[in-house]
């Protein structure tokens, strides 16, 4: 790939942005778990599995400062609170299916040795 060697910091910032609004182990399976659709919080976290209220809520909040999730909550006692993807968060769809794509590829590699 030409230009990865030697870049310049202009082409390295924006990587960096990159990582930083998706970094972790939970960011991109929570907008997996959005991207199939309007969810509550506990659909989100049985969806995913494995993350606690504690940091699905930390995570959540990341991504809703980084406009990629959106919150909305109900006018219903108790209230509820429904996530979603939000229209800058759909331009990560081809990434996302990229990478879904590569771990599966990965995933085979590694199980074959």
């Amino acid at each position: 790939m030409p230009g990865i060697v030697n870049c310049p910091k202009e082409a390295i910032m924006p990587v960096k942005d990159a990582l930083e609004a998706l970094s972790g182990k939970w960011k991109i399976p929570i907008l997996v778990s959005l991207s199939r659709g309007t969810k509550r919080f506990k659909e989100i976290s049985k969806e995913v599995g494995g993350i606690t209220d504690k940091m699905l809520s930390k995570e959540l909040k990341d991504l809703e400062m980084n406009l990629l999730v959106s919150r909305k909550v109900l006018d219903t006692f108790p209230p509820t609170v429904e996530y979603s993807w939000t229209d800058h968060s759909r331009t990560l769809g081809k990434l996302i299916h990229e990478l879904q794509s590569w771990g599966k590829l990965h995933r085979k590699k590694i199980i074959e040795g």
